[in-house]
Order: C-alpha cells, then structure tokens, then sequence
C-alpha cells in the first residue's frame, strides 16, 4: 500500500522541517507556560525529526509505520486472521473455565477431608504455642518469618491493638 515508488530527498526534507516548525512552536509555548524542564523537554523532541532525517532514520520509521498499517488492514479485513483471534479467545476461555473448576475441586475435596482452612479462626488460634514459642523456632529450624511475625505482634500490643 506504501509502495508509491521512492521519496525524493525534496520530500523528506520538507517532511522534516514541517515536524521541526510544529515542534518548534510547541517548544515555545511549553517554555512559556510551563517553564525550563518542560521547554527543554520539548525542544529535545522538536530536534528529533531533524536527527532522524540527517541519519536516514526518518524514512525508516515511515516504512515500519506502513508495514504495520499493512498488517492492521490485513488483520481487519480477513476472516482466517478473526479465525485465528476467535480460537486464541476460545482457549482463553476454556483455561479460565478449568481454573474455576478445579478450585472448585480442591475446595471439595478439602471440605471431604474434614478440615477446613476457615476454622483456623479463634478456636485455631488457641492450638498455637504462644508468641515466645514460635519465635524461638528460628533456632530449631523454623522459618525466619516466626520472627518478623512476633516482632508484628509485639508492636501491636504495645500500641494496644490485639
């Protein structure tokens, strides 16, 4: 669709000092309305046209920009791509479904095997060592986060909140 033949020199030329006046005028305004950073930000990006015509850059990103409008049109107008994309939707939706049941499952058989991970409430609760307990099992070989717990738990108390 892009391929009109070659763009002169002339073309890009004035392509870029077309970019570099919009940017230009853009600069300004940000200089004055939103002071230095601002300005300084915009004039980096108003010299950009310019830096990607003098390295040949410029006509680079013009093709990318038409390979993808290639593909964005292809992509619109064709049946075996939504083909695609509704098959890529359809094993989405069946690895959402499986996930569901098989929480379901767990949360089933869970409840078969008598235990529940909702009764660890006050009652659970009673069946833990105390504090000083389970700190002290960073030493036997418990786990490092015992500690970080009881240091939670000791700031707690000391502020009055249990």
């Amino acid at each position: 669709m892009w391929d009109s033949g070659p763009v002169e020199g002339t073309t890009w030329a004035a392509l870029t000092a077309a970019l570099t006046v919009a940017g230009a005028i853009w600069t300004w305004i940000a200089f004055r309305r939103r002071g230095a950073a601002n300005g300084l930000r915009a004039l980096g990006f108003t010299l950009l046209p310019a830096a990607a015509w003098l390295t040949g850059t410029l006509e680079m990103v013009v093709e990318i920009a038409g390979s993808v409008t290639d593909w964005a049109t292809s992509l619109v107008f064709n049946v075996l791509t939504w083909s695609g994309v509704g098959l890529a939707g359809l094993a989405l939706l069946l690895f959402v479904v499986s996930g569901f049941i098989r929480d379901r499952q767990l949360a089933r058989g869970q409840a078969a095997g008598g235990k529940v991970a909702s009764d660890a409430g006050p009652a659970g609760r009673r069946d833990l060592p105390p504090s000083s307990e389970r700190t002290s099992g960073r030493g036997r070989g418990g786990s490092p986060i015992d500690d970080e717990m009881a240091d939670i738990e000791a700031l707690l108390k000391k502020r009055g909140i249990e």
